[in-house]
């Protein structure tokens, strides 16, 4: 792993009071000052597109077109959208007001919540930093809304267009993205509005004792408990983003080779490592023989060649995750259909999927974040639905069938921060949940996270 040089506990506060001062200097509240700063944070990626393919190969061992489609073109977009709609999103509302109120005019100004920290995931650094980032500047005190998958690049975005002054800590689990980031953005951002601080747990701890007007986690649940604790104590507002196991509901009356190529794209892309991947598959009994067999034909016509070649397939972020991951398929009592390989020097695990999983087995323990497909033979539906009921809601759920009225009844009788019909990967929440409920769009055309940092 790369050498990352961490941010001193001593110039972690001084950063902190140097970017109070400049939001108080003024600067975001000129709308045409957040649309420079936005077109700044396209051009710094566009430029350095091949500096970010590599860093993202060296961190996660990603082929270049999964960095280009999942995290570098869509984040140079959202900076784009933000660029194009911050004068609309930014411009003072005038709410309808009860008969009682009718002599009275009101209007509500969209401000800047202030100071912001955002704490972004290894799994999609690039895309889980910056949009945040382009939104924030447009987040302002108020409504919540927004658009697109749950990654959250748009987090640095969003914070921009609202206007806010922004602390990025990146993951240091991913350290060469980190590094660009920290080499970056200094050169392309104004440096008293926005400012990168790297470190582990110390470093993080010490961010989390400052004031913050907004603080946006993206990560596990057991550090999110952390965070909002430590918000709490400050009474900052906090949004969370901690995943979950997300299922999916096959019914026999679906087009079964769409659904396989949409579920195992979803699961193996970036190695299973996304918040809201499908994680395991509830199939009718007499339907998972010919469903398993489905996804091996997708999987081979995905990677033609084996996916152990590096630079073909993603690989695990750390030696910890690998071993947890590999730990969850060692113990399962079910069968690998196809699969099953690892090598614990590249952090490498095939595809995988295993059939006949029970409920109770080790692969519904705990979110898999890895490639690795349970498929569980289930009776009915009925059976399927109230598994999910039992268990933590879900961040996603997805349905596949033919039968409108199959996916309306797995939709009403569950609770998840997203539902989808025969497909996966898409979330309308806006990326915002907490701790698989997402904050849902409201009426405006403004994007939650940049309605998250506004008040």
């Amino acid at each position: 792993m790369a050498e990352l040089e961490y941010t001193s506990l001593e110039g972690i506060e001084q950063i902190h009071k140097n970017l109070r001062a400049g939001l108080h200097s003024g600067k975001l509240k000129d709308v045409k000052y957040r649309k420079y700063q936005l077109l700044q944070l396209a051009y710094m990626i566009q430029d350095n597109t091949e500096r970010f393919r590599e860093a993202l190969a060296a961190d996660l061992g990603r082929p270049p077109f999964e960095s280009q489609f999942l995290e570098i073109g869509s984040s140079i977009m959202e900076a784009r959208t933000a660029w194009a709609g911050v004068h609309k999103w930014a411009k003072p509302e005038k709410p309808p007001l009860s008969m009682i109120s009718t002599p009275l005019h009101s209007v509500i100004y969209k401000e800047p919540k202030g100071v912001v920290l955002i704490i972004s995931p290894f799994n999609y650094p690039v895309w889980t930093s910056m949009c945040p980032l382009v939104r924030l500047s447009l987040a302002q005190n108020g409504s919540f809304s927004t658009h697109g998958l749950c990654l959250l690049l748009s987090n640095q975005v969003g914070a921009i267009a609202a206007g806010n002054a922004v602390v990025l800590k990146p993951s240091e689990n991913a350290p060469h993205v980190a590094s660009l980031l920290t080499e970056l953005i200094p050169k392309y951002l104004d440096p008293d509005l926005v400012a990168v601080v790297n470190g582990g747990v110390p470093e993080t701890t010490r961010l989390l004792e400052l004031s913050w007007d907004h603080i946006l986690y993206t990560g596990s649940g057991r550090v999110g408990r952390i965070v909002g604790v430590a918000a709490a104590k400050q009474l900052t507002p906090v949004s969370l983003e901690l995943g979950g196991k997300s299922p999916v509901f096959i019914d026999s009356n679906c087009d079964l080779e769409v659904a396989a190529k949409r579920i195992m794209w979803g699961k193996v892309v970036n190695a299973g490592q996304t918040c809201v991947a499908p994680d395991y598959v509830l199939v009718p009994i007499d339907f998972q023989e010919k469903f398993v067999n489905a996804l091996k034909d997708a999987c081979d016509e995905f990677y033609p060649e084996s996916t152990s070649t590096p630079g073909a397939y993603s690989r695990l972020i750390t030696p910890q995750a690998f071993k947890r991951v590999k730990g969850l398929l060692d113990d399962t009592k079910g069968k690998i259909v196809f699969g099953g390989e690892t090598d614990e020097k590249q952090k490498f695990i095939a595809p995988t999927v295993v059939k006949d999983v029970a409920f109770n087995d080790s692969l519904m323990s705990e979110e898999i974040f890895g490639p690795i497909l349970p498929v569980i033979p289930v009776k009915d539906v009925e059976e399927a639905i109230k598994f999910v009921n039992d268990n933590d809601h879900p961040l996603a759920l997805y349905v596949f069938s033919k039968n409108e009225a199959y996916w309306k009844e797995v939709f009403t009788r569950t609770q998840s921060g997203a539902a989808v019909a025969n497909d996966v990967l898409l979330h309308p929440g806006s990326g915002y949940y907490t701790a698989g409920r997402s904050t849902p769009l409201n009426s405006e055309e403004i994007p939650a996270d940049c309605d998250l940092f506004q008040d």
